[in-house]
């Protein structure tokens, strides 16, 4: 398929690493010409391995990103909504584009890990209330980032002449970057708010990958909006393969229509494979 967008690739280390580490890989990402550099936003680790491990806050990340970086641009892959009202999450967001200049890709999802949500008492609604929690809330943070006194009267989230002072640097507001891949309720609140789709079943395999892509275009076409607007992104593992393994899944991906590459890093491997993804730069962003 015709790729309406440059390909472009972010490096992401989420857990289980020293802060050495992430100090590190920003500062290959920044240097070494990446366009995008990730954490998460989880209170747990998640994976195979356990809940155990080490995780630091997301958005304390971000902001240390903001400073420790000139150029790349930051974010969470993504901040789940159950864990802050949107008020609170679109002043965090505000501060963290300041503080970078206006680099702040923001990223939101509905959130699934249920343990975190048991362990601190988090309510842990049904997944459609969750969806549509998210779809309240990127409607907020949208009106906080860009009305000089906010209305919103939903069902879940309200808003009474919200003052939100400053507005983000960047205008309107941050690239708004929404993860999953509900086909009914996840995939609408994309189609109507998304600049960039981030699916969470398909990012291992591209045909499902694509199958949900087109699946979006279909919630696109009922609210009346043009699929090339929103950029496909996907998530890939780096799990032990070799270069050139890495370079022909990322181009499978691109050939589906997937325009923005996130490498998901090993921690143990982290710095390492940070210095292999920089030599593979020029040809990741070739990729057509």
């Amino acid at each position: 398929m015709t790729q309406p967008h440059p390909v472009r690739v972010g490096l992401k280390l989420s857990q289980d690493a020293p802060i050495a580490s992430y100090r590190t890989v920003w500062q290959i990402a920044d240097e070494g010409g990446f366009d995008h550099l990730w954490a998460f936003d989880h209170m747990a680790s998640i994976g195979a391995n356990g809940p155990g491990r080490d995780v630091f806050d997301g958005w304390s990340l971000l902001a240390a990103m903001a400073v420790a970086t000139k150029q790349v641009r930051i974010g969470l892959m993504v901040t789940g909504v159950t864990y802050r009202h949107p008020a609170v999450l679109a002043k965090t967001a505000t501060t963290v584009d300041h503080l970078s200049g206006g680099r702040l890709e923001f990223g939101l999802g509905s959130a699934w890990a249920e343990n975190e949500h048991e362990m601190l008492d988090i309510p842990f609604y049904t997944v459609g209330g969750r969806i549509r929690r998210m779809g309240e809330a990127v409607q907020v943070v949208k009106k906080l980032w860009t009305e000089e006194r906010a209305g919103f009267d939903g069902r879940y989230f309200k808003l009474r002449e919200a003052i939100h002072e400053p507005k983000p640097v960047q205008k309107p507001h941050p690239p708004i970057w929404i993860g999953g891949s509900g086909e009914q309720l996840t995939l609408r609140v994309v189609a109507e708010h998304a600049d960039v789709w981030n699916p969470s079943g398909g990012g291992g395999d591209p045909d499902e990958a694509a199958r949900l892509s087109g699946i979006l275009d279909e919630r696109c076409a009922e609210v009346g909006r043009n699929p090339d607007q929103i950029r496909r992104s996907v998530q890939l593992r780096w799990d032990g393969a070799g270069p050139e393994a890495m370079l022909d899944l990322c181009g499978r991906f691109v050939q589906r229509g997937f325009s923005e590459l996130v490498l998901y890093l090993d921690p143990a491997e982290a710095p390492k494979q940070a210095e292999t993804a920089t030599k593979l730069l020029p040809e990741l962003k070739a990729l057509r």
